[in-house]
């Protein structure tokens, strides 16, 4: 059983900055990916970057250039940094472990950008 919890979301202007926060219960060594989606109203959920155990990232098009994830395993943490963000940002982003083949998924944090 793995449980990760989100911080960081909030109201922030166009063009504005965020970083999320995702603690892991576990060492976020042994699990092989950690990721964040976000789904917004009337929308599916949406991959928005991935980071593996290995340090490979990947990036939806739309967030290329503008998010950065990363790792600091010493805390068991993942972040989001999000710049430049746009109102279609706008979402409850979703932290996600994938640990062996089990997928363990956080409560979501809401992201609002809006002048």
């Amino acid at each position: 059983q793995v449980q990760v919890v989100e911080s960081g979301g909030g109201l922030v202007q166009p063009g504005g900055s965020l970083r999320l926060s995702c603690a892991a219960s576990i060492t976020i060594f042994s699990i092989w990916a950690m990721g964040w989606y976000r789904q917004a109203p009337g929308k599916e959920r949406e991959l928005v970057a991935v980071i593996t155990s290995g340090g490979t990232t990947n990036y939806a098009d739309s967030v290329k250039g503008r998010f950065t994830i990363s790792r600091d395993n010493a805390k068991n943490t993942v972040y989001l940094q999000m710049d430049s963000l746009k109102p279609e940002d706008t979402a409850v982003y979703y932290c996600n472990a994938k640990y062996y083949t089990t997928n363990y998924w956080g409560q979501g944090t809401q992201v609002t950008v809006s002048s």
